[in-house]
């Protein structure tokens, strides 16, 4: 990593950019929590970009921020966390923060993490991290640099990809800038953009004018034509014409390719300068990092500093403070591109000769030298992905590892090799790489096993990423070749297909799926067992299915992320509802305590899911959010849609019916539902419910009644998912006058269940019923929706039923009996923030002669954010600031600052004023006659 800029000042005045510096201000002034607070700068090379991050670094000194500012450097981007460590060095320690963070930070970035002694949970690191800024931002805001992103190791990227996901509440602005062609997959697409551009003809003539030769005539011309708006050539090439170049190019031939051409410009000093010189920037180019120790060190025999002195004078790098600033980082393309193999060659093997006590930069340097497959230098590089992988640099293990395989002349370790890495990018969420490596280990070894393992890890990538039918075809190929001659490998494998056979929905494969399970001999897991009879077939054979599940149960280990995900996901497509949220958190802490990025957001989506079913919105939104992230991160296209339908889902029943539709569309966007059906429904019933809160009853039938087909005995469109949809596609029925037509699909479903359903789906078939029922049948329907307190589990459900109940006990002149049913689901209601069903709920109430003074009015407390009221509650029940910091992961300044901003928000001056401004008016506690034990509910 390189520090830059400080060599380098903007200048002062920008040609061109009026936009871009406007919303480079409009990031400073986020700082204070107004606006966006990352921003992502992209454009070519050349186009200014590091300019424009100059200009915001003196302005952000003007407004009183703090910047911490690193530079991606290729020669370090094989080296883990190395640009996230340049970032924070002035942080380090951490004295403000609490031991446990400080001892993480210590072992990511202190002496033993450079000599790989340690192993790293990544999430504790980004956490630490992430407390390690508030504290510092606590202090003084922050203004965070990220210059030449490109180039920077994919560890940092992740850890800064976090950082920046969390800065909401924080007095702290990110500002990320990369080339256009190579922003990092985490900030390629969710954050504010800014393309830095070609200048405008008028501006690039003027910036023309501003140089020391400015052109004329017909080279001004074509100047400006080849130059295309960007500002580097702009520069770059009236200097090229002093020294006698032509328009033409020095071959005349065509022009080159902007970005090529760009590059040749930064060489054409070379053949002027001296071979020492040549030699010395070489050095430079080849190390990757500015520490002028490492090049004197390589060259002993050249005097370093004298010979960068000619390189100095035209401007090619600036020597300063034990540092080589390269003027931009083309140069370093550029003279790398004017040496022969050879030369670089020398400069890499003198690099690693120089670099003796560290091994990992060391590894890469010989591998650069490298001239074909070399034993010696791929096992350096297996042992720095060892110890990479041993601090939690996942896809810096994944690289090396990928590296040690194209030196390695052996093709059966090879091959094992490229598996190692395949696994390696898995676990650090990059399911397109994990596909690329593990599809190249078939060509190097016949060794059936390999292969087959190669095929599960290239069938788990193409199923993250919604290509079920490719992940499919692999999987279950390899489950069937297996099944006599490695049973635990067959059965594991379908345990993977199993995620995508339910995705997909598609009859076949979970034919397929049954069938090579009944091939499977003795095979001893029961978990993978479990979840995958569990997908071939939930709705039947039920007392069957919960002997699997707890069979997984007792075998599962409490460690193992493979039995808890397979058992946490039979548990709940069974509808043990309860049960799966547990065993998922599980698998949470086992993913964090690894640092296993790559495979987490499938399991936080199910975790979410079963939040969501369980009543637990809140948990389920923050869930559903942290699941969308990772898997955007982790190019996880399948949990990337589906996290999305959820929270449109979940803003749909808390009354945001426009932008629920909105975000239910954009998360489908280009996506073919019809090979993703359970993600069909869920999207359709997320559209139904919008409408239904619209009160667009027509739109929310046609939406529900599309998650069934239109057969003459309709049938559920995913086997599993829909059905759960019939109560509310009965309830749209009876508002848009279509109950025959819903009662064919109830009549259809229900025809094709077993009587030994689960408590949960046999209350939904109890509510459909009910709704669709003549007067005669629809109460005892309703009674026995709610009669198994199981349904408990389900809070919602049972509220909509109740809701159900009351009106219609209410519309026979029943009120008495109607007000403990309106009067408990008005409290759920409530509690979940439903607020067309609040609203519903407190009318019918009414009518049944009961005031109801419901939340629909918003309160000081729905003006904080989501942490800011996790922080109120602790704070409320008495935990100090300390207390809070250790439970949420943040330093105690941080807390101090929050509660700063809460007590305004609350309109309170203490904390012990907290509690009373977060519930000002508990619940209603409906009495056996219908009234209530607190005013809440007063006979009308």
């Amino acid at each position: 990593m390189t520090h830059a800029g400080a060599a380098y000042p903007a200048a002062p005045s920008i040609l061109g950019r009026a936009a871009e510096l406007s919303r480079l201000e409009a990031l400073l002034g986020a700082v204070d929590g107004t606006g966006p607070q990352v921003l992502v700068l992209i454009g070519e090379p050349g186009a200014g970009k590091t300019t424009l991050v100059d200009w915001t670094a003196e302005h952000a000194r003007a407004r009183g921020l703090r910047t911490l500012r690193v530079r991606g450097s290729e020669g370090e981007a094989g080296l883990g966390l190395s640009g996230v460590h340049q970032l924070l060095h002035p942080l380090l320690p951490g004295d403000g923060l609490p031991a446990q963070q400080r001892e993480t930070l210590d072992r990511a970035f202190g002496t033993a993490a450079a000599q790989g002694e340690v192993t790293l949970d990544q999430l504790s690191l980004c956490v630490s991290a992430l407390a390690l800024l508030g504290d510092a931002a606590a202090r003084q805001p922050l203004l965070l640099l990220v210059d030449d992103a490109q180039w920077l190791d994919l560890g940092s990227v992740d850890v800064l990809a976090f950082l920046a996901r969390r800065l909401e509440g924080k007095p702290v602005v990110m500002l990320f800038a990369a080339r256009e062609e190579a922003v990092p997959a985490r900030f390629d697409r969710d954050f504010p953009q800014v393309t830095v551009g070609p200048l405008s003809r008028a501006a690039a003539g003027l910036l023309l004018d501003a140089q020391p030769n400015p052109p004329r005539g017909r080279t001004r011309t074509q100047i400006l034509q080849q130059a295309a708006g960007n500002p580097l050539a702009l520069i770059e090439l009236p200097r090229a014409l002093a020294r006698g170049w032509t328009a033409t190019g020095q071959d005349g031939g065509a022009a080159l390719p902007l970005t090529a051409r760009l590059e040749n410009l930064f060489a054409a000093d070379l053949p002027g300068l001296p071979e020492p010189t040549r030699e010395a920037l070489l050095l430079v180019a080849a190390a990757g990092t500015a520490q002028l120790a490492d090049l004197l060190r390589a060259a002993p025999s050249l005097d370093v500093v004298q010979a960068l002195a000619p390189a100095e004078r035209v401007g090619l790098v600036r020597v300063s403070d034990g540092q080589v600033l390269l003027r931009h980082p083309l140069v370093r393309s550029a003279v790398c591109q004017a040496a022969s193999f050879s030369e670089r060659r020398h400069a890499h093997l003198a690099l690693a000769s120089a670099l003796a006590g560290d091994p990992d930069r060391r590894a890469w340097h010989l591998a650069a030298a490298a001239t074909g497959q070399e034993a010696e230098v791929a096992d350096a590089l297996a042992e720095s992905a060892e110890r990479a992988r041993a601090r939690g640099a996942y896809a810096t293990a994944a690289a090396a590892l990928e590296r040690a395989a194209e030196l390695t002349p052996a093709p059966e370790l090879r091959a094992r090799r490229l598996l190692m890495a395949a696994q390696a990018a898995m676990f650090a969420g990059h399911p397109q790489w994990v596909g690329e490596i593990s599809g190249r280990v078939d060509d190097l070894t016949e060794n059936p096993r390999l292969r087959a393992e190669a095929s599960l890890l290239g069938g788990w990538a193409l199923g993250v990423t919604l290509r079920h039918e490719e992940a499919l075809t692999l999987l279950l190929g390899v489950a069937e070749a297996t099944t006599a001659s490695a049973p635990d490998l067959a059965l594991g494998t379908l345990s993977t297909a199993a995620t995508s056979v339910y995705n997909s929905g598609a009859p076949f494969y979970r034919a397929e799926l049954q069938r090579i399970s009944d091939l499977i001999g003795e095979a001893d897991d029961p978990a993978a067992l479990a979840w995958a009879q569990a997908v071939i077939d939930p709705l039947h054979q039920r007392a069957r299915m919960m002997g699997l599940l707890k069979s997984g149960l007792a075998a599962m280990s409490q460690d193992s992320l493979g039995n808890l995900t397979a058992v946490g996901g039979a548990a709940w497509i069974l509808d043990e509802t309860e049960e799966a949220v547990r065993i998922l958190r599980r698998a949470m802490d086992v993913i964090r305590r690894a640092g296993s990025a790559g495979t987490n957001a499938t399991v936080t989506q199910a975790l979410a899911l079963a939040l969501f079913e369980s009543g637990s919105w809140t948990a389920a939104q923050s869930t559903a959010d942290e699941a969308f992230w990772m898997a955007t991160e982790a190019g996880a296209d399948n949990v990337t849609v589906g996290a999305c339908i959820l929270q449109a889902t979940l803003r749909a029943l808390q009354g945001e019916h426009a932008a629920a539709r909105t975000q239910a569309m954009e998360a489908v966007h280009g996506v073919d539902l019809r090979r993703s059906l359970s993600l069909q429904v869920r999207h359709r019933h997320a559209m139904g419910m919008a409408a239904f809160a619209a009160g667009d009853h027509a739109e929310a039938y046609e939406q529900l009644r599309a998650t069934f087909t239109r057969d003459f005995r309709p049938a559920p469109v995913h086997y599993h998912a829909s059905v759960y949809y019939l109560g509310d596609l009965a309830a749209a029925a009876v508002r848009a006058g279509r109950t025959d037509d819903a009662r064919t699909v109830v009549d259809a479903v229900e025809h094709g269940l077993e009587s030994d359903r689960s408590p949960r789906l046999a209350a939904v078939l109890h509510r459909s019923a009910a709704l669709l029922s003549d007067a005669g049948d629809a109460e005892g329907h309703f009674r026995a929706a709610l009669a198994d307190s199981a349904v408990d589990c389900w809070p919602f459900e049972k509220a909509l039923t109740q809701l159900d109940f009351g009106e219609w006990l209410r519309r026979r002149r029943r009120s008495a009996e109607a007000r403990p049913h309106l009067s408990a689901a008005l409290e759920c209601f409530e509690r979940l923030d439903a607020r067309p069903w609040t609203d519903r709920a407190a009318a019918e109430l009414r009518a049944a002669g009961v005031t109801a003074a419901t939340a629909t009015t918003a309160s000081a407390a729905s003006e904080l954010t989501a942490q800011e009221r996790q922080i109120a509650e602790l704070a409320a029940q008495g935990l100090t600031n300390r207390d809070i910091a250790a439970r949420l992961y943040l330093s105690p300044r941080t807390v101090g600052y929050h509660l700063h901003k809460i007590f305004p928000k609350l309109g309170i001056h203490a904390r012990a004023q907290i509690r009373d401004a977060l519930w000002e008016d508990p619940p209603a506690v409906p009495r056996d006659d219908g009234g209530s034990a607190n005013t809440r509910l007063t006979s009308a």
